[in-house]
């Protein structure tokens, strides 16, 4: 059986092999993501864009009481690495600076650039984003388990939404599992509006 990969692997390997992982497009299993947080780590942007922006950050997983939909966001982080979960970076009343929310929803029958064809993305059009979030609320991005069966290590892929235009940007981003979300960090989508299920939104 082969040995499962690691974060450190990830960063290590080319992006020809990372996207090998992606078009393997092994499924989540969202009832091991609800209500859980996971620290990021961009592998594919420059470093002066490291440098000057972030490398770093947190993504959230969130069973939402109110619509049964699992819903998440992105959180600005300290850059002090990814060896210990970073602290989030908060503002003048202390709390953590939010960003970027999606919805995880089936991918069945969405078109993805590069052919890609897998079980589940992350849609930030669904997430009740504000028009200033731009582009995140265009946000289409496939994600999958690096390993299969396991959801300790998620690798994700950084597309756009336009319509029926695809926007596919050569950047993936790792995920590591930090363990279950804080329920005092819970924030409420942008809109702060409970909607019904939709079609293709996991039960």
């Amino acid at each position: 059986m082969p040995t499962p990969l690691q974060l450190q692997d990830l960063i290590e390997m080319s992006q020809s092999e990372r996207f090998d992982i992606m078009h393997s497009a092994h499924p989540l299993d969202l009832d091991t993501l609800a209500d859980t947080s996971y620290t990021g780590v961009d592998l594919s942007m420059p470093p002066l864009f490291h440098r000057l922006f972030w490398r770093s950050f947190r993504k959230t997983f969130h069973r939402d009481p109110a619509t049964g939909r699992l819903r998440g966001w992105n959180v600005k982080v300290e850059q002090t690495g990814w060896e210990q979960p970073p602290e989030p970076r908060r503002d003048a009343q202390g709390q953590a600076l939010t960003f970027g929310h999606y919805e995880v929803r089936s991918a069945s029958g969405l078109r993805f650039p590069r052919g890609w064809q897998g079980a589940h993305c992350l849609d930030y059009r669904a997430g009740g984003n504000r028009w200033t979030d731009f582009p995140a609320r265009n946000g289409l991005c496939p994600l999958v388990s690096v390993n299969p069966g396991d959801c300790e290590l998620l690798l994700g892929w950084e597309v756009f939404a336009f319509g029926s235009l695809r926007v596919p940007i050569n950047d993936l981003w790792v995920l590591r599992r930090e363990g279950p979300l804080d329920p005092t960090e819970i924030v409420p989508r942008p809109d702060q509006k409970s909607v019904p299920k939709q079609p293709g939104s996991p039960a």
